[in-house]
């Protein structure tokens, strides 16, 4: 992880095998520029450095590679695979990455309608049982189905992550070549 964080990878909690930092939200922004305001923006409103980690492109591949190596069988029945899939197709597309440590829902919430005009794609909190969904955009199709087999549902036309984030690709005047 970059930034000042001294965590490693191998210290956020897994579910069977899969990343899965409960009491967090895990950001994603289509570039590095974007992700640090929203850090700064964060820090501002009073969140600890310390409770905001930053991920690169390269650095979230890398935990998805741990984490689809170590997975087991049984993180297929729920949507923390399917979930790690979708970062992946964000990742290789070259977004950045903020998980941030909450102290609740509300807290969540607010946060992903701070950072959302900020250029944040998405924002999930991770809760024991279910990962919540806290953004959506103007012309997201509505959620039609989630399931081990279909995957996650990018509400967009073809159902796939990689269109989500073709979508909304970042601001000509904040993207940055060779960040990843």
């Amino acid at each position: 992880m970059s930034t000042t964080s001294t965590t490693s990878t191998t210290e956020h909690p897994t579910s069977f095998g899969v990343f899965k930092p409960v009491g967090h939200v895990v950001i994603s922004f289509p570039s590095a520029e974007q992700a640090q305001a929203a850090r700064s923006a964060v820090e501002q409103a009073e969140q600890p450095p310390e409770a905001i980690h930053c991920y690169t492109p390269a650095e979230m591949l890398q935990q998805i590679d741990h984490d689809l190596a170590g997975a087991s069988s049984v993180a297929a029945i729920g949507q923390e695979l399917n979930l790690v899939k979708a970062h992946q197709a964000l990742a290789e597309r070259g977004y950045h990455w903020l998980i941030i440590k909450v102290r609740n829902a509300d807290h969540a919430r607010e946060i992903a309608e701070q950072v959302k005009p900020l250029g944040a794609e998405r924002a999930q909190l991770y809760g024991h049982f279910i990962i919540e969904e806290l953004i959506e955009h103007e012309g997201d199709l509505p959620q039609v189905a989630e399931s081990p087999d279909r995957g996650l549902d990018a509400q967009t036309p073809s159902g796939d992550e990689r269109e989500r984030a073709a979508i909304r690709p970042p601001e000509p005047a904040l993207a940055k070549t060779g960040d990843r």
